[in-house]
């Protein structure tokens, strides 16, 4: 399925979703025993709306941003809340893991540094013993 088709349709099945977003349907129902989603159900059918599919577009983006499951569980508690709680929970989230992306590329660039070193120095005891 095309994403205009997606995006155009109100009603979604599980294997849809998943198949669009290329994740599992078990990925999905996870999402929703941990309460990210609700999508209603026919029977045991799930049936997922426009606002389910958002709400996985959000999901995924978090995730892929590498939020935890609670920062977009509280992210996506304020979906139907004020826009400005939600947009400022949003900036005070990105600016932890800002935070936290910024002191790992500094830890990062130390490692590098400290094997290159190493490397040199066993590269030179090699040259010499050989």
């Amino acid at each position: 399925m095309n994403r205009a088709t997606a995006e155009s349709r109100d009603l979604f099945a599980i294997a849809d979703l998943a198949k669009e977003f290329g994740i599992s349907t078990r990925a999905i129902r996870f999402y929703e025993a941990k309460g990210l989603l609700a999508p209603e159900r026919v029977g045991a059918t799930r049936i997922f709306r426009r606002r389910d599919r958002a709400r996985l577009i959000l999901i995924l983006r978090g995730k892929r941003l590498g939020f935890s499951l609670r920062d977009i569980s509280d992210y996506l508690s304020l979906y139907d809340a004020d826009r400005s709680q939600q947009v400022n929970l949003l900036v005070e989230k990105v600016d932890d893991r800002l935070a936290s992306l910024e002191l790992q590329l500094t830890d990062l660039q130390t490692t590098i540094t400290e094997l290159r070193e190493i490397k040199k120095l066993a590269d030179e005891r090699l040259a010499k013993a050989g």
